[in-house]
């Protein structure tokens, strides 16, 4: 039985896990160490962390290290792997994804039809006057992103100045990466670091996230992910398996999502790369990457279980130590699956969430496999940060079905049985 180390565990570790236990008896052993440091990674020290990692492992040997973290996790485990010298992949390949300019650079070479024109934002030069060298409006994001927070369309340069003077934006490219600058330094030789923006051209057109993993140089595609967005907005609605798409531009998706991976350097490793397919643009022009994730989605881990039979924290694993990953699509008992976010406009109270008497009674009626509540009763959500700008999410609520119809059907019907109250 292999012994990984799972740095940096968080709430889909444990709910995803409890679910393939039984399948993993007797050929993993995961061993949790740290904390979830997502809500708050400008605390976290990276440097300390990975020297107290070290030292617990050298007390008792692990066999392999993994995270399905984002930010600080992906980028630790990849660290620890390399001092280790475990199964995983390249620190600088991670932060070649990680970091949105250099993962444009790398898309630019690899995938230019596919490559939004783009360029570096430094704060200080905009500060003085010089202008983009991109036309606006523009898409900007920190070279660091965290979900959409900071994510915005701007239309002026004097727009973009005030948009660098805003304290959250200051906060976000000084304290919050903070550990990201710490790790860049010491195991990548890439000059640029996490207090910069990213300005793109404006993108549009459905989206779309493009999963897979990388093992020994070989690319494979597990599925693709349809994002339905509430109208007029960067908020996600839910998020549909497998995508609805045709075939043809679901493979296209993914001839592009391996090569732009490749570029990387990535290797060892699950990634999610997402996607614009702009049905009205002449092809060629219609796919557009928004980004490359080095990690596995812990959210839709149970959504290829339920259609493909096998759920990607085992794929995850299987990595850790070293061994190639069995995948084979559409054996799982289900045809579609999905995962809603639970949002709302406005920053409510809490008055009730879902007992687990509640729970339970869902998913012994309907195929539901995940519920989970981001808040408590008397917190106000603006409490909970889990905001994107535009909404405020309060739970998620994971289901299959045979049709994607009559699982919405049946999703309204799980929501009025789970009884969430705001106010």
């Amino acid at each position: 039985m292999k012994r990984i180390l799972l740095v940096c565990p968080n709430s889909w570790d444990d709910v995803q896990l409890a679910r393939v236990a039984p399948r993993l008896a007797g050929r993993y052993e995961v061993i949790p160490y740290g904390h979830d440091a997502e809500d708050d990674p400008a605390a976290f020290d990276a440097a300390g962390f990975i020297e107290a990692a070290l030292a617990h492992v050298r007390r008792e040997p692990v066999d392999g290290v993994a995270s399905s973290s984002d930010y600080p996790g992906a980028l630790v485990a990849a660290a620890l792997a390399r001092e280790l010298a475990l199964p995983g992949p390249g620190p600088e390949a991670v932060f070649r994804c990680s970091h949105k300019y250099y993962s444009r650079l790398a898309q630019r070479k690899a995938v230019p039809e596919a490559t939004p024109g783009f360029t570096l934002v430094d704060p200080a030069a905009v500060a003085a006057g010089e202008h983009l060298a991109l036309p606006f409006p523009v898409f900007v994001k920190p070279v660091k992103s965290w979900f959409s927070v900071l994510a915005e369309r701007v239309d002026t340069h004097e727009q973009l100045q005030g948009l660098l003077i805003r304290p959250d934006v200051r906060e976000h490219l000084t304290a919050f990466v903070r550990p990201f600058n710490q790790l860049l330094r010491r195991y990548t030789s890439l000059e640029k670091d996490g207090g910069s923006l990213l300005a793109e051209q404006l993108c549009r057109g459905e989206q779309v996230t493009v999963e897979g993993f990388v093992c020994e140089g070989e690319v494979q595609i597990m599925g693709v992910v349809d994002s339905v967005m509430f109208p007029g907005t960067i908020s996600f609605r839910r998020f549909d398996y497998p995508s609805q798409l045709p075939a043809a531009i679901q493979a296209r998706m993914g001839e592009i999502a391996a090569r732009a991976v490749r570029a990387t350097g990535l290797d060892q490793s699950l990634f999610n790369v997402e996607l614009f397919y702009d049905a009205g643009a002449p092809e060629g022009e219609d796919l557009r990457i928004i980004e490359i994730n080095p990690r596995m989605c812990g959210q839709f881990a149970d959504l290829y279980e339920l259609v493909d039979g096998t759920n990607t924290y085992e794929v995850l694993l299987a990595l850790a130590a070293g061994e190639r990953p069995a995948w084979r699509p559409g054996r799982g008992a289900h045809r579609v699956a999905a995962s809603f976010p639970l949002r709302t406009f406005e920053d409510q109270r809490v008055v009730r969430v879902p007992s687990a008497a509640d729970v339970r009674a869902v998913e012994e009626r309907w195929p539901v496999t995940l519920v989970k509540a981001y808040c408590r009763p008397g917190q106000r959500l603006s409490e909970t940060n889990q905001g994107d700008g535009s909404t405020w999410r309060y739970g998620m609520v994971n289901m299959a079905g045979d049709d994607v119809a009559s699982m919405l059907a049946a999703f309204e019907r799980v929501t009025e049985h789970l009884g969430f109250e705001l106010v």
